[in-house]
């Protein structure tokens, strides 16, 4: 009696043993898949954590390097206050219409906008929403809409025709100048360190290679600019380590005619223009005035 209880015992035993065995292979198996659901459901907020660099605090103002300028306030369509600097020459010249970087503020461009009021073109840069002196918190459709209240100002307050206005986008800026192209009429379109998508750039990151399949295509330059017949510069450096040269290239083969394409010998993602030097400037002022 005593061996078949124990036998009995054992066999009970076994049985729970298989059925937590069986439990936690599942297990093994789902928390992987619920890992890929709980990344691509939360994804919006990943992607902006990693996209958005924000800082606050100038670094620099117009006046210490005796650049003359107008402090601008504009909203967006929903009510967000923006700010930025005009810097105006005496004669009607061309605007470039600035689009910054992911990081840092406009404070952080004021020696590239000296060098390009000297070679004679207007600018107007501003800061994207949590950017700087703007109001809120920076997302994809939220710097869409800046950009688009950013040339509307050009035109409703400024005077500034679209065929005088140059769009200009460096790295995450060069999606919001895209976007702005496909809504609005501009003169020209100029590209800068710019990627094809985050998708694709996804793929190039170890942390996010392996889920890059699952992920939108959002920021979607290579999509964009394949609609675009207004002139087009794209411009790489050709040792870029953030947004690889191969996506400049992509966007440059994608696009439409009339087109130009300039690889910066040396250049990385954010010394374009000082690695460029003079030469990056003359393309800039060719481009601009052809």
């Amino acid at each position: 009696m005593k061996r078949a209880k124990i036998s009995a015992l054992a066999i009970t035993l076994l049985e729970k043993l298989r059925t937590m065995l069986a439990v936690f292979k599942k297990s093994i198996i789902l928390m992987p898949l619920l890992g890929v659901i709980m990344f691509i459901s939360f994804y919006s907020q990943i992607e902006n954590f990693f996209v958005f660099h924000p800082q606050s605090d100038f670094d620099m103002i117009p006046d210490q390097m005796l650049l003359s300028y107008e402090s601008i306030s504009f909203e967006a369509d929903d009510g967000t206050k923006l700010h930025g600097w005009f810097f105006p020459l005496p004669e009607k010249r061309p605007v470039i219409l600035f689009f910054h970087g992911n990081a840092g503020n406009i404070s952080h461009r004021l020696k590239n906008i000296q060098k390009l009021l000297s070679i004679g073109f207007q600018v107007f840069i501003f800061d994207y929403r949590g950017y700087g002196k703007s109001s809120g918190t920076p997302s994809r459709k939220g710097i869409y809409s800046d950009g688009l209240a950013a040339y509307d100002y050009l035109l409703e307050n400024r005077g500034v025709a679209p065929d005088r206005i140059i769009l200009f986008g460096r790295s995450l800026g060069a999606a919001v100048a895209t976007e702005i192209a496909i809504q609005k009429k501009a003169d020209r379109l100029i590209l800068e360190s710019a990627f094809t998508s985050t998708k694709d750039l996804a793929r190039t990151m170890p942390l996010f290679a392996l889920l890059s399949p699952f992920l939108p295509a959002h920021y979607n330059n290579l999509n964009k600019i394949r609609r675009l017949s207004i002139p087009k510069l794209i411009i790489h450096g050709n040792v870029d380590q953030i947004i690889p040269l191969q996506m400049g290239q992509v966007l440059f083969e994608a696009a439409a005619e009339p087109k130009e394409y300039y690889a910066i010998d040396g250049a990385g993602h954010n010394d374009t223009w000082v690695v460029g030097g003079k030469r990056y400037f003359e393309t800039l002022e060719k481009f601009i005035l052809s």
